[in-house]
């Protein structure tokens, strides 16, 4: 991690792109977006979010909620930048599942060069603190948008992102998406972060892109038998864990962590 802060001060220049470090195919994974702590024995994988310092020796994964605000930032948003929020008759289109994460505006060219402004620089901070790649959290907003977002607009807005990114040698995975794998403009994701892809019968498709670099992240709140069906299918390929939804610490009620 240090060596590769040193790296990343010393490229300067802009045409300097430092080489990417892939995720290690099929090593063990945690999901640490509710808070961050001691990683389990044996794990190198893990997804913190940006707040958090990565985890000493391992692969750390950052996160960011590229597409939604964070409920905590709202005010933020609102304040400094309200073009950016999608809107509904003047206001914010919000997550349903996910009350007070209000939906990014990435319809225009314009709009998306400004977030990704934004976004960009916390990617520079997860690059700065350390981070060896980028997870950008809803991609699919355009579904939940009744129309104002296409499908279209999102991945260019995740493209600039990307490019961002790989300039500052991080890595950059698909965080969910199935329908968007055979499409000819999707831009160059490194590795996929999928949830529930057994339940959902969507694991596949994701092999097929990115062979072994897939993190696969099943639940507590399914039915048990959709985490023993994916270890037996997959054990020995993806990364695949059992988590909480909330992905908790250790110590909360809910907390739940097992592996293949």
């Amino acid at each position: 991690m240090r060596l590769q802060a040193l790296v990343l001060l010393a490229c300067l220049l802009p045409a300097c792109v430092l080489a990417k470090d892939l995720p290690p195919a099929g090593a063990q994974y945690d999901s640490q977006l509710g808070g961050a702590y001691e990683p389990p024995a044996g794990t190198k994988i893990v997804s913190r979010d940006r707040s958090e310092a990565p985890a000493p020796g391992l692969y750390n994964v950052c996160y960011v909620n590229a597409f939604q605000t964070q409920p905590s930032e709202n005010d933020w948003w609102q304040a400094n930048h309200p073009e950016l929020i999608l809107r509904a008759d003047g206001r914010p289109v919000e997550d349903e599942n996910w009350p007070g994460e209000y939906l990014l505006d990435t319809s225009t060219a314009t709009k998306r060069g400004a977030l990704a402004g934004i976004v960009g620089d916390w990617i520079e901070g997860c690059a700065k603190d350390g981070y060896n790649a980028i997870e950008a959290d809803n991609l699919d907003t355009y579904s939940r948008s009744d129309g104002r977002l296409k499908v279209e607009d999102n991945l260019a807005f995740v493209g600039l992102l990307i490019e961002k990114a790989h300039g500052l040698g991080l890595a950059f995975g698909q965080k969910n998406g199935v329908d968007l794998l055979d499409r000819a403009d999707l831009p160059a994701f490194d590795f996929a972060i999928t949830e529930s892809c057994q339940v959902y019968d969507e694991c596949g498709p994701f092999a097929e892109r990115y062979g072994a670099r897939v993190l696969e992240i099943e639940y507590t709140d399914t039915e048990s038998r959709f985490f023993e069906e994916a270890c037996a299918a997959r054990g020995g390929q993806f990364s695949i864990i059992l988590r909480d939804r909330n992905l908790q610490p250790p110590g909360t009620p809910r907390y739940s962590y097992r592996t293949c």
